[in-house]
């Protein structure tokens, strides 16, 4: 029989609570979480996700968590108002305190009790039967963010016309011979955007610059902007962004629609701005949902040596931060970037547990992705 109430241990990671609610093969119709005075928000968060999702939610604040004795005994109290058939304790999350004091009230009153294991996708029911059952991969971006706290404020799903996406290839199949001046067009677009036009006369440098002329001749060609003797115009907003950058964010946001079914890739966005309960705001370049874990990807085609700019280090420490802020900790990034990283940088980024996929290994990116996912 499956159980119909849940009992969760509310924690600072929400996936282990979430996904077996969620599962359609053991989701609960009620469910019981229990809190802790620091967990309050946590608490608040998960509830409005499963409340979403059509289960009856109750929740019971601990007085004090370090209290073996109290903490058995409101979970026995819970315990008491249901048959034991028909409640299962989650003893993934919550402090080790509060799983020994669930673990202890399910073998005094016959209670199921199951834990999450997050590398395997599977519930391990912690009874006679050792069962072990898989989970399906269900959950979207919006709700697995919503656990963590987080609203979507924007998000994008970018369809270029051909040209754009012919210009793409181009650039990633040579990556080495354009790289320093892609930087280049990159800082005159973004110029553009911090002075709010979508025109920019050219200096005297720049226009002497002839792999300047010659990459800005492919954008001219694929209709992204044109150049009249001094004068550089982009066709739009939009325009200004793909220049700016947000080609590359565009080349791995197709690279994962092509890949959508062999990543078995449930959701995904690109350009996700979320925001949590202060306001504070973060940006994904590109994030999807499959294996019920959250990918981020951050793409950088600028120069990260130029004076001013933001530092590689400081892209990789963020895009961790970002991970483990936004998705906790079976999130996991990857740093795509159109210039080739240095040594220490490369080791800074295994050390956080970051995938990079830089300069020449963007035309193999499809490759890296299933690799990673994979892993």
């Amino acid at each position: 029989m499956t159980p119909k109430v849940h009992v969760l241990l509310v924690s600072a990671q929400a996936a282990p609570n979430l996904l077996p609610t969620l599962d359609p093969a053991i989701k609960p119709e009620r469910v019981v979480l229990l809190i802790s005075a620091k967990m309050r928000r946590q608490g608040i968060a998960l509830s409005s996700v499963l409340r979403e999702s059509g289960i009856t939610v109750h929740q019971v604040e601990l007085p004090n968590e370090h209290d073996l004795a109290q903490i058995e005994e409101i979970i026995l109290g819970i315990a008491s108002e249901y048959p034991a058939q028909e409640i299962a304790f989650n003893l993934t999350g919550g402090t080790k305190l509060m799983a020994l004091a669930a673990q202890n009230v399910t073998n005094t009153a016959g209670c199921r009790s199951f834990y999450v294991d997050v590398d395997t996708d599977e519930v391990i029911w912690l009874d006679r039967s050792g069962n072990n059952q898989k989970l399906t991969s269900s959950l979207r971006l919006k709700h697995y963010l919503q656990s963590y706290g987080f609203n979507i404020s924007a998000e994008q799903h970018p369809a270029n016309p051909p040209s754009y996406q012919a210009l793409q290839a181009t650039l990633v199949r040579n990556a080495r011979s354009f790289e320093r001046t892609l930087g280049e067009l990159n800082y005159i677009a973004q110029t553009a955007e911090d002075r709010n036009t979508l025109q920019l006369r050219l200096d005297d440098r720049q226009l002497d610059s002839r792999s300047l002329e010659a990459l800005i001749r492919h954008f001219e060609e694929a209709g992204v902007l044109t150049l009249n003797s001094d004068k550089l115009e982009f066709a739009d907003e939009a325009a200004r962004f793909f220049c700016k950058g947000g080609w590359l964010e565009h080349y791995v946001f197709q690279t994962l629609n092509a890949m959508q079914a062999r990543l078995d890739i449930r959701d995904k966005a690109s350009n996700l701005v979320v925001e949590d309960p202060d306001g504070v705001r973060n940006e994904l370049d590109v994030a999807f949902m499959t294996r019920n874990r959250l990918f981020v990807i951050e793409c950088k085609t600028a120069r990260m040596d130029r004076a001013g700019s933001t530092k590689a280090n400081d892209t990789l420490f963020k895009l961790s931060e970002n991970c483990r802020r936004v998705g906790g900790l079976g999130s996991r990034g990857m740093l795509t970037s159109f210039r080739k990283l240095n040594e220490p940088e490369l080791k800074l980024a295994k050390a956080l547990s970051l995938q990079v996929v830089c300069a020449d290994q963007l035309a193999r990116l499809d490759e890296h992705l299933l690799r990673w996912v994979s892993s």
